[in-house]
């Protein structure tokens, strides 16, 4: 197989294809958002509901691909590239388990779920049509986010990039010929704009198979795909449980607030989604300072060297912050200027810039959040980070949203100083955690 990309890397290099990459990866949800945004605010709502039900699939099965990422770097770090090899079928096999069970839960209870999340009555037909369709994504995706932790892990981040590109490309296309109808194709709606993100993603995956094979050397092995290692899952599910518990975790209590938005009407609701998908844009930048960040770590400790560790998290930490007061103050400068490119209904317009402000506040607290506990998990350390996750989420996110919320009638305010006060719990916890040093004994390779 061939050798790993990635210590021949700096973080800058192997961070910009990662951020353009999961950019455009979450330009999906948003170009839907915008391109439907210029039809009905109503779509948006629809929308904003059913992605959330979908990410949380996505999530719930992520655990395989955050657990497998970082197994693989520290086998890598080890110098044991058949170990990494066989970490990489396991996880494919696995998931592609996980994906179709989720895919078939989704298609078959998507009345439940959506009246669950306290949906609106008139949005509820075109909300079940759009997931039953985005559901059939579940299936490939799962297999796809093994095969890109994977090129990743080698330090490949810009050949995924380039994957992520494609299918935007796609469903972008794809949104103008069933959205629109352009050519006397029919226009479809939300279901449209679903089957366009469906097809970019089955053939996202056939890309990313073959430039799996072609970049890192790894042979297509069907016995081992379907025959996953016990023992690379056990170590794959150290890490990825935990991983996926805290994601979950977030995702649900992200619902359970997005229920509280829901009660104060459809333009509040889609607000919150607005705003939310400009949040997920700026939370990028250090989520992908993170990952490089980890795969970095990962080879180090695989490797034995603890204190080029220690010292790697500072750097990364450094290049977050500057990015963050950049990013953070752009925002809010120019917040009703970007909103009003989604959508021209006033009401929504000013209850989106008016929460540019907490942006400031929050944004430095995600940094100390994603930075720091993608580096925990990159040395093994992984159940420190659930463990203040659920008490920081379900503690103070979620009564605090609809204590600002609902009980104060702060409203979207009320909600987003929740949602900031949580990040920034849970990021000084975890920067506490890194300077303790107990991290330093959870490595996943003999040495």
């Amino acid at each position: 197989m061939a050798a790993s990309n990635a210590q021949s890397h700096s973080l800058f290099k192997l961070t910009w294809p990662l951020f353009i990459d999961f950019a455009l990866h979450f330009l999906t949800g948003a170009l839907n958002t915008f391109m439907i945004g210029h039809v009905s605010y109503q779509g948006v709502a629809a929308l904003a509901v059913g992605n959330q039900v979908f990410q949380l699939a996505i999530t719930s099965f992520g655990f395989v691909t955050i657990g497998a990422s970082v197994v693989i770097t520290q086998y890598l770090g080890a110098k044991n590239s058949n170990a990494a090899q066989t970490v990489v079928y396991s996880s494919i096999g696995f998931n592609f388990v996980l994906g179709l069970a989720a895919a078939s839960g989704i298609i078959l209870g998507a009345s439940s779920i959506l009246s669950l999340m306290n949906l609106p009555e008139n949005l509820m037909s075109d909300g079940k049509i759009y997931l039953q369709i985005i559901g059939l994504c579940l299936l490939p995706e799962a297999v796809a986010l093994c095969l890109a932790a994977a090129i990743r892990a080698h330090g490949f981040t810009l050949q995924a990039m380039w994957v992520t590109l494609l299918m935007n490309v796609i469903t972008f296309f794809g949104n103008l010929l069933l959205l629109y109808g352009w050519f006397g194709l029919p226009e479809m709606g939300v279901a449209g704009v679903a089957i366009s993100t469906v097809t970019g993603r089955v053939i996202g995956v056939v890309v990313l198979a073959y430039l799996l094979f072609k970049y890192t050397g790894i042979s297509f092995n069907l016995a081992a795909i379907l025959k996953p290692d016990s023992k690379m899952l056990k170590k794959i599910f150290h890490i990825g449980l935990p991983a996926a518990g805290e994601n979950v975790s977030w995702m649900l209590q992200f619902m359970v607030i997005t229920s509280f938005v829901a009660l104060m009407g459809d333009k509040t609701l889609a607000a919150h989604s607005f705003y939310f998908q400009i949040c997920t844009f700026i939370l990028l930048f250090n989520l992908s300072i993170g990952l490089a960040n980890e795969i970095i770590i990962g080879h180090m400790v695989g490797a034995g060297k603890l204190q080029q560790a220690y010292r790697q998290l500072y750097k990364a930490l450094r290049l977050g912050f500057i990015v963050t007061a950049i990013v953070a103050f752009s925002a809010y400068f120019y917040g009703e200027q970007i909103i009003s490119l989604f959508t021209d209904e006033l009401q929504i317009i000013t209850l989106v810039s008016t929460l540019f402000v907490i942006t400031l506040f929050m944004e430095p607290g995600r940094a100390f959040n994603l930075i720091v506990i993608n580096a925990l998990r990159a040395t093994g350390d992984a159940r420190f980070p659930l463990y203040v996750g659920l008490f920081s989420m379900w503690g103070i996110a979620v009564p605090f949203a609809y204590f600002f919320g609902i009980y104060l009638d702060f409203g979207l305010i009320g909600i987003w100083i929740a949602l900031a006060m949580d990040e920034w719990t849970r990021g000084l916890l975890m920067f506490w955690r890194w300077r303790s040093g107990r991290w330093q004994t959870k490595s996943l390779v003999e040495h």
